[in-house]
C-alpha cells in the first residue's frame, strides 16, 4: 500500500488549500482513511477520518472549516481546507487503514497571518 500526498503550501489566513493523497494497494471505497498533521515536538494528532461506513470525524478546532472526502474512480482522499488559521500550520499525513496502518510522506501546509 502507498499514499501519495500533495497540494500543500504557503497560505494566508482565511485562504484554502485543497490535499489530496493518490492510494494504491488498496481501495479508498472499502477501508478508512483520513488525514493527520504534526508540528515540531508534538504528536501527531488526528484531523480528519472518514470511515468505510462513510462517517466522517473531526478533531473539534477544524469543524466547520475542513470537509473530507474521497473519489472512489480515482482511488485518491481528498481534505478541503477553508478559513484557514495560523494554528493549522502543520506537516499533513495522509492514512489509511487495512488490517493495519499505512502512512504517505507528509506535505507541508504553513498560513501566514
Amino acid at each position: 500500500v502507498q499514499l501519495q500526498a500533495s497540494g500543500g503550501g504557503l497560505v494566508q489566513a482565511g485562504g484554502s488549500l485543497r490535499l489530496s493523497c493518490a492510494v494504491s494497494g488498496m481501495t479508498v471505497s472499502g477501508n478508512t482513511v483520513g488525514w493527520y498533521r504534526q508540528t515540531p515536538g508534538n504528536q501527531r494528532e488526528l484531523v480528519a477520518k472518514l470511515y468505510n461506513s462513510g462517517y466522517r470525524d473531526y478533531v473539534d478546532s477544524v469543524k466547520g472549516r475542513f470537509t473530507i472526502s474521497r473519489d472512489n474512480p480515482k482511488n485518491m482522499v481528498t481534505l478541503q481546507m477553508n478559513s484557514l488559521k495560523p494554528e493549522d500550520t502543520a506537516v499533513y499525513y495522509c492514512y489509511g487503514y487495512r488490517y493495519r496502518e499505512f502512512w504517505g510522506r507528509g506535505t507541508q501546509v504553513t498560513v501566514s497571518s
